[in-house]
């Protein structure tokens, strides 16, 4: 009997002792993890030009050196003689710990990461301040529902039925908003593609123009030439032609100011008149001087010789204004100049007149 005690004290001793070694050995092995990252990586990353991997270091340093000694834990807990049902809650319970120490990483380094690419759009053209939300909430979906499969694989939970109930749901929302998630994926395309900006004068299908005052996930607002900011659905400018007038490699912009004649007008007198208009409106800063503007004779008219001023604005915005400038600018001196513009007019010639009707 005494040796029976002896026996079963000695394996007393000899589970704590292998206990101890285990939670011992996971200490240290975090700490080396620890410093591994801490010291050694981080030399390597102090070499690079961005501080975004130092963040990243940072962030991982402690969901790892906790997971370590949590599976350390759980592997003392296992050698512990219990019924088998607190191993198994023991483990679960583990198990949901680094699930949710991990879920907590993921979040604040989607955060980072999303930060710092929109401090980088020239480089992720599909990640815009506005889109910021999407990609957060996004990601943020995808971390808890993940987080939330794995905790019930950890508690020996069937997610078939759940995945399935899931799948069903989502159909039916898929048909009651498909109106407004065909909105969020053309935004998405928008953004992604970038046919214009924030500030862009755009025309739509060459009839709607306005200036671009924000673009969302589920509609781009516009700003007209009347002072009307109109909502336009995402899909409808998808499926339109757009042509972006602030587009290209500069904000100037060719207007044309077509001028009519009468015919026996002194072609070099009227070129003189127009290219005296031209320097009075650029010496008030309406038109630029690069590229320099030009007169073109287009064309012989009914009732016309038609010509045509080129010159160049700074921004589209400007046209309306300018043109106005413009036509005022030149009626007033062919006014001077003496030169005519023909307008319509008809010439009735009466052959006889009828004698009169004698009784």
């Amino acid at each position: 009997m005494e040796h029976l005690k002896e026996l079963f004290l000695l394996l007393q001793t000899y589970l704590a002792l292998r206990i101890t070694v285990v939670l011992v050995t996971s200490v240290v092995l975090a700490k080396l993890t620890d410093w591994f990252i801490t010291q050694v990586l981080r030399r390597l990353t102090n070499r690079t030009q961005t501080n975004l991997d130092d963040q990243i270091l940072e962030m991982l340093h402690k969901p790892i050196f906790y997971s370590v000694l949590l599976l350390g834990t759980i592997t003392a807990t296992q050698m512990i003689d219990l019924p088998d049902h607190l191993h198994s809650i023991s483990y679960s319970f583990t198990k949901t710990l680094i699930v949710l120490l991990w879920l907590s990483l993921g979040i604040r380094l989607t955060l980072l990461l999303l930060n710092w690419m929109t401090q980088h759009p020239e480089r992720f053209n599909l990640l815009q301040p506005t889109s910021k939300p999407l990609f957060d909430i996004a990601a943020k979906v995808i971390l808890l529902g993940s987080a939330t499969y794995f905790v019930l694989i950890s508690w020996n939970i069937d997610v078939t039925a759940w995945l399935a109930s899931a799948g069903i749901l989502g159909i039916a929302i898929g048909f009651a908003a498909k109106d407004t998630l065909a909105n969020l994926f053309a935004g998405v395309f928008i953004l992604a593609d970038s046919p214009y900006k924030v500030g862009d004068y755009i025309v739509l299908d060459n009839e709607f123009r306005g200036q671009v005052t924000r673009i969302g996930i589920r509609s781009t607002r516009v700003l007209t030439r009347d002072d009307v900011e109109m909502t336009i659905p995402n899909t409808t400018i998808a499926n339109s032609k757009i042509l972006n007038e602030s587009g290209g490699p500069s904000l100037k912009r060719r207007i044309r100011i077509p001028v009519g004649v009468a015919y026996g007008t002194n072609i070099d007198l009227l070129k003189k008149a127009l290219q005296q208009v031209v320097e009075t409106v650029q010496k008030e800063g309406h038109i630029c001087k690069d590229p320099a503007a030009r007169i073109r004779f287009r064309e012989f008219g009914d009732s016309a010789l038609m010509f045509e001023l080129l010159c160049w604005i700074h921004r589209p915005e400007e046209r309306g204004r300018v043109r106005d400038i413009l036509n005022t600018s030149i009626y007033t001196t062919f006014g001077k100049s003496e030169i005519e513009i023909p307008y319509p007019k008809q010439d009735v010639y009466i052959k006889q007149f009828p004698q009169e009707v004698k009784p």
